[in-house]
Protein backbone atom coordinates (compact mmCIF):
# COMPACT_ATOMS: atom_id res chain seq x y z
CA UNK A 1 0.00 0.00 0.00
CA UNK A 2 1.39 3.37 -1.01
CA UNK A 3 1.97 5.68 1.93
CA UNK A 4 -0.06 8.85 2.09
CA UNK A 5 1.75 11.93 3.46
CA UNK A 6 -0.10 12.96 6.59
CA UNK A 7 -1.54 16.48 6.52
CA UNK A 8 0.45 18.86 8.71
CA UNK A 9 -2.58 20.62 10.14
CA UNK A 10 -3.37 19.71 13.74
CA UNK A 11 -6.88 19.96 15.22
CA UNK A 12 -5.98 18.46 18.60
CA UNK A 13 -3.60 20.65 20.56
CA UNK A 14 -0.90 19.50 22.96
CA UNK A 15 -1.83 19.44 26.61
CA UNK A 16 -4.98 17.39 26.25
CA UNK A 17 -6.23 15.36 29.19
CA UNK A 18 -6.02 11.80 27.84
CA UNK A 19 -4.07 9.14 29.77
CA UNK A 20 -0.47 8.48 28.68
CA UNK A 21 -0.43 5.92 25.89
CA UNK A 22 -4.13 6.38 25.08
CA UNK A 23 -5.10 5.49 21.53
CA UNK A 24 -8.07 7.87 21.40
CA UNK A 25 -6.08 11.11 20.77
CA UNK A 26 -4.30 9.37 17.89
CA UNK A 27 -7.62 8.26 16.41
CA UNK A 28 -9.00 11.77 16.79
CA UNK A 29 -5.90 13.40 15.24
CA UNK A 30 -6.01 11.13 12.20
CA UNK A 31 -9.76 11.55 11.75
CA UNK A 32 -9.53 15.33 11.87
CA UNK A 33 -6.50 15.41 9.57
CA UNK A 34 -8.66 13.53 7.08
CA UNK A 35 -11.74 15.70 7.48
CA UNK A 36 -10.37 19.21 8.09
CA UNK A 37 -11.95 21.95 10.21
CA UNK A 38 -15.50 21.95 8.78
CA UNK A 39 -16.66 19.23 11.15
CA UNK A 40 -19.34 19.05 13.82
CA UNK A 41 -18.46 16.18 16.12
CA UNK A 42 -20.92 14.77 18.62
CA UNK A 43 -19.92 12.39 21.39
CA UNK A 44 -21.65 10.65 24.28
CA UNK A 45 -20.46 10.59 27.87
CA UNK A 46 -17.11 8.86 28.08
CA UNK A 47 -13.39 9.56 27.75
CA UNK A 48 -13.57 11.81 24.70
CA UNK A 49 -15.34 14.83 26.25
CA UNK A 50 -12.75 14.71 29.02
CA UNK A 51 -9.79 14.67 26.64
CA UNK A 52 -10.44 18.27 25.62
CA UNK A 53 -9.59 19.51 29.12
CA UNK A 54 -11.29 21.84 31.57
CA UNK A 55 -13.29 24.91 30.50
CA UNK A 56 -12.55 27.67 29.54
CA UNK A 57 -9.62 26.01 27.75
CA UNK A 58 -9.88 23.16 25.27
CA UNK A 59 -7.48 21.07 23.20
CA UNK A 60 -10.05 20.72 20.41
CA UNK A 61 -9.82 22.95 17.35
CA UNK A 62 -13.23 21.95 16.01
CA UNK A 63 -16.88 22.11 17.01
CA UNK A 64 -18.00 19.40 19.40
CA UNK A 65 -21.10 18.73 21.48
CA UNK A 66 -21.65 15.99 24.02
CA UNK A 67 -24.89 14.28 24.92
CA UNK A 68 -26.44 11.22 26.56
CA UNK A 69 -24.70 7.87 26.22
CA UNK A 70 -27.21 6.24 23.90
CA UNK A 71 -27.80 9.14 21.52
CA UNK A 72 -24.92 9.44 19.04
CA UNK A 73 -26.89 8.23 16.02
CA UNK A 74 -29.96 10.31 16.86
CA UNK A 75 -27.96 13.48 17.54
CA UNK A 76 -26.04 12.98 14.29
CA UNK A 77 -29.34 12.84 12.38
CA UNK A 78 -30.52 16.00 14.16
CA UNK A 79 -27.36 17.95 13.34
CA UNK A 80 -27.55 16.83 9.71
CA UNK A 81 -31.20 17.92 9.48
CA UNK A 82 -30.36 21.32 10.96
CA UNK A 83 -27.50 21.87 8.51
CA UNK A 84 -29.72 20.84 5.60
CA UNK A 85 -32.44 23.25 6.78
CA UNK A 86 -29.91 26.08 6.77
CA UNK A 87 -28.52 25.05 3.39
CA UNK A 88 -25.06 24.27 4.79
CA UNK A 89 -23.51 21.58 2.62
CA UNK A 90 -19.78 21.85 3.30
CA UNK A 91 -19.79 20.64 6.93
CA UNK A 92 -19.24 17.00 7.88
CA UNK A 93 -21.35 15.48 10.64
CA UNK A 94 -19.17 13.18 12.71
CA UNK A 95 -20.68 10.80 15.27
CA UNK A 96 -17.95 9.54 17.61
CA UNK A 97 -18.52 6.90 20.28
CA UNK A 98 -16.74 4.08 22.06
CA UNK A 99 -17.51 0.41 21.68
CA UNK A 100 -19.98 0.35 24.59
CA UNK A 101 -21.75 3.41 23.24
CA UNK A 102 -21.98 1.73 19.85
CA UNK A 103 -22.42 -2.04 19.99
CA UNK A 104 -24.46 -1.96 23.23
CA UNK A 105 -26.12 1.18 24.57
CA UNK A 106 -26.14 3.27 21.39
CA UNK A 107 -26.93 0.52 18.88
CA UNK A 108 -30.59 1.43 18.44
CA UNK A 109 -29.83 5.09 17.75
CA UNK A 110 -27.07 4.19 15.29
CA UNK A 111 -29.35 1.74 13.49
CA UNK A 112 -32.06 4.39 13.26
CA UNK A 113 -29.65 6.91 11.73
CA UNK A 114 -28.59 4.33 9.12
CA UNK A 115 -32.25 3.49 8.43
CA UNK A 116 -32.93 7.18 7.78
CA UNK A 117 -30.00 7.35 5.37
CA UNK A 118 -28.38 10.12 7.40
CA UNK A 119 -25.42 11.61 5.55
CA UNK A 120 -22.76 11.33 8.25
CA UNK A 121 -19.63 9.49 9.33
CA UNK A 122 -19.76 7.39 12.47
CA UNK A 123 -16.46 6.44 14.12
CA UNK A 124 -16.55 3.66 16.70
CA UNK A 125 -13.45 4.02 18.86
CA UNK A 126 -12.98 0.44 19.98
CA UNK A 127 -10.92 -0.02 23.14
CA UNK A 128 -12.84 -3.24 23.84
CA UNK A 129 -14.49 -2.38 27.19
CA UNK A 130 -16.22 0.41 29.14
CA UNK A 131 -12.90 2.00 30.09
CA UNK A 132 -14.17 5.38 31.30
CA UNK A 133 -16.32 3.84 34.02
CA UNK A 134 -13.85 1.27 35.29
CA UNK A 135 -13.06 -1.38 32.65
CA UNK A 136 -16.35 -3.29 32.47
CA UNK A 137 -16.97 -5.89 29.74
CA UNK A 138 -18.73 -4.60 26.59
CA UNK A 139 -20.14 -6.38 23.57
CA UNK A 140 -16.80 -5.70 21.90
CA UNK A 141 -14.58 -7.27 24.58
CA UNK A 142 -12.56 -10.13 23.05
CA UNK A 143 -12.66 -13.69 24.30
CA UNK A 144 -10.50 -14.30 27.34
CA UNK A 145 -9.92 -10.68 28.26
CA UNK A 146 -9.94 -9.68 31.92
CA UNK A 147 -12.32 -6.89 32.89
CA UNK A 148 -13.78 -5.92 36.25
CA UNK A 149 -16.98 -7.78 35.31
CA UNK A 150 -15.08 -10.78 33.88
CA UNK A 151 -12.48 -11.10 36.62
CA UNK A 152 -10.94 -14.47 35.60
CA UNK A 153 -10.20 -15.49 39.17
CA UNK A 154 -9.51 -19.10 40.19
CA UNK A 155 -13.22 -19.90 40.41
CA UNK A 156 -14.25 -17.98 37.28
CA UNK A 157 -14.49 -19.47 33.83
CA UNK A 158 -13.22 -17.62 30.78
CA UNK A 159 -16.18 -16.22 28.88
CA UNK A 160 -16.31 -17.57 25.34
CA UNK A 161 -18.41 -14.72 24.01
CA UNK A 162 -17.08 -13.39 20.73
CA UNK A 163 -17.00 -9.71 19.85
CA UNK A 164 -20.16 -8.50 18.18
CA UNK A 165 -19.68 -8.33 14.43
CA UNK A 166 -20.62 -4.68 14.27
CA UNK A 167 -19.36 -4.17 10.72
CA UNK A 168 -21.55 -7.02 9.48
CA UNK A 169 -24.50 -5.54 11.35
CA UNK A 170 -23.93 -2.15 9.74
CA UNK A 171 -23.51 -3.63 6.26
CA UNK A 172 -26.80 -5.48 6.69
CA UNK A 173 -28.32 -2.27 8.05
CA UNK A 174 -27.46 -0.35 4.86
CA UNK A 175 -24.29 1.72 5.22
CA UNK A 176 -22.83 2.97 1.94
CA UNK A 177 -19.22 2.60 3.08
CA UNK A 178 -17.43 0.93 5.99
CA UNK A 179 -13.81 0.35 6.97
CA UNK A 180 -11.73 -1.00 9.82
CA UNK A 181 -8.75 1.16 10.82
CA UNK A 182 -6.00 0.90 13.42
CA UNK A 183 -4.13 3.75 15.14
CA UNK A 184 -0.91 1.85 14.41
CA UNK A 185 -1.39 2.53 10.68
CA UNK A 186 -1.96 6.31 10.43
CA UNK A 187 -1.64 6.60 6.64
CA UNK A 188 -4.29 3.94 6.09
CA UNK A 189 -6.44 5.51 8.83
CA UNK A 190 -6.47 8.91 7.10
CA UNK A 191 -7.03 7.35 3.69
CA UNK A 192 -10.11 5.37 4.81
CA UNK A 193 -11.74 8.34 6.55
CA UNK A 194 -11.10 10.52 3.50
CA UNK A 195 -12.63 7.87 1.30
CA UNK A 196 -15.73 7.86 3.48
CA UNK A 197 -16.31 11.50 2.54
CA UNK A 198 -16.70 10.49 -1.12
CA UNK A 199 -20.06 8.84 -0.43
CA UNK A 200 -23.40 10.35 0.47
CA UNK A 201 -25.27 8.56 3.21
CA UNK A 202 -24.27 6.70 6.39
CA UNK A 203 -20.62 5.66 6.66
CA UNK A 204 -19.14 3.55 9.47
CA UNK A 205 -15.49 3.47 10.61
CA UNK A 206 -14.43 0.82 13.14
CA UNK A 207 -11.20 2.07 14.78
CA UNK A 208 -9.06 -0.09 17.07
CA UNK A 209 -7.76 2.12 19.88
CA UNK A 210 -5.82 0.60 22.81
CA UNK A 211 -6.41 1.63 26.43
CA UNK A 212 -3.17 1.16 28.38
CA UNK A 213 -4.77 0.81 31.86
CA UNK A 214 -7.55 -1.46 30.59
CA UNK A 215 -5.35 -3.64 28.43
CA UNK A 216 -2.66 -3.76 31.11
CA UNK A 217 0.17 -2.69 28.79
CA UNK A 218 3.12 -0.34 29.14
CA UNK A 219 2.04 3.12 28.00
CA UNK A 220 5.01 3.20 25.61
CA UNK A 221 3.87 -0.04 23.94
CA UNK A 222 0.28 0.70 22.95
CA UNK A 223 0.97 1.39 19.27
CA UNK A 224 3.19 -1.69 19.10
CA UNK A 225 0.41 -3.80 20.62
CA UNK A 226 -2.18 -2.29 18.28
CA UNK A 227 0.02 -3.17 15.30
CA UNK A 228 0.22 -6.78 16.55
CA UNK A 229 -3.59 -6.97 16.50
CA UNK A 230 -3.52 -6.57 12.73
CA UNK A 231 -0.32 -8.60 12.20
CA UNK A 232 -2.02 -11.58 13.92
CA UNK A 233 -5.42 -11.10 12.18
CA UNK A 234 -7.09 -10.33 15.48
CA UNK A 235 -8.10 -7.05 13.83
CA UNK A 236 -7.78 -7.28 10.02
CA UNK A 237 -7.99 -4.11 7.97
CA UNK A 238 -10.58 -4.04 5.18
CA UNK A 239 -13.26 -1.88 3.62
CA UNK A 240 -16.78 -2.48 2.38
CA UNK A 241 -18.49 -0.52 -0.39
CA UNK A 242 -22.08 -1.61 -0.53
CA UNK A 243 -21.62 -5.38 -0.28
CA UNK A 244 -18.14 -5.50 -1.84
CA UNK A 245 -15.27 -6.36 0.49
CA UNK A 246 -11.60 -5.50 -0.06
CA UNK A 247 -8.55 -6.01 2.16
CA UNK A 248 -6.74 -2.72 2.76
CA UNK A 249 -3.76 -4.30 4.50
CA UNK A 250 -2.33 -7.70 3.55
CA UNK A 251 -0.09 -9.36 6.11
CA UNK A 252 2.57 -11.40 4.30
CA UNK A 253 4.00 -13.12 7.37
CA UNK A 254 1.20 -13.47 9.87
CA UNK A 255 2.22 -13.74 13.51
CA UNK A 256 0.59 -16.18 15.96
CA UNK A 257 -2.23 -14.85 18.11
CA UNK A 258 -0.37 -15.98 21.24
CA UNK A 259 2.25 -13.29 20.54
CA UNK A 260 -0.49 -10.65 20.76
CA UNK A 261 -2.08 -12.16 23.87
CA UNK A 262 1.21 -12.31 25.78
CA UNK A 263 1.78 -8.57 25.43
CA UNK A 264 -1.25 -7.71 27.59
CA UNK A 265 -1.96 -8.29 31.25
CA UNK A 266 -5.68 -8.64 30.55
CA UNK A 267 -4.96 -12.05 28.94
CA UNK A 268 -2.50 -13.23 31.57
CA UNK A 269 -4.73 -16.06 32.87
CA UNK A 270 -5.29 -17.67 29.47
CA UNK A 271 -4.02 -21.24 29.22
CA UNK A 272 -2.17 -22.65 26.21
CA UNK A 273 -5.29 -24.66 25.29
CA UNK A 274 -7.41 -21.52 25.36
CA UNK A 275 -4.86 -19.67 23.23
CA UNK A 276 -5.12 -22.47 20.66
CA UNK A 277 -8.93 -22.15 20.64
CA UNK A 278 -8.69 -18.39 20.16
CA UNK A 279 -6.24 -18.92 17.30
CA UNK A 280 -8.76 -21.28 15.66
CA UNK A 281 -11.55 -18.72 16.05
CA UNK A 282 -9.39 -15.96 14.56
CA UNK A 283 -8.45 -18.21 11.62
CA UNK A 284 -12.10 -19.10 11.05
CA UNK A 285 -13.24 -15.48 10.98
CA UNK A 286 -10.37 -14.43 8.71
CA UNK A 287 -11.19 -17.22 6.25
CA UNK A 288 -14.78 -15.99 6.24
CA UNK A 289 -13.53 -12.48 5.43
CA UNK A 290 -11.34 -13.82 2.60
CA UNK A 291 -14.34 -15.64 1.12
CA UNK A 292 -16.26 -12.36 1.02
CA UNK A 293 -13.31 -10.64 -0.63
CA UNK A 294 -13.12 -13.37 -3.28
CA UNK A 295 -16.86 -13.29 -3.88
CA UNK A 296 -16.65 -9.52 -4.35
CA UNK A 297 -14.22 -10.05 -7.23
CA UNK A 298 -17.09 -11.76 -9.03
Amino acid sequence: MAKLPLPKEEYLYRGHAACPGCGAPLAMRYTMKALGPRVIMNVPAGCTPVIGGVWPRTAFKFDMMDHAFESTGAVSSGIRAALDAKGIEDATVLGWAGDGGTVDIGLQALSGAVDRGTDFIYVMMDNEAYMNTGIQCSGSTPIGAWTTTTPLGKKCEIILQRKKKIMEMMVANGIVYGATVNVAYPEDFVKRVRKATEYEGPKFIHALSPCAPGWRVDTAKTVEVARLATQTNMFPLYEVQGNEYRLTKTIKERKPVSEYLKTQGRFRRISEDMAIKIQAMVDEEYEELLRKVEQSKG
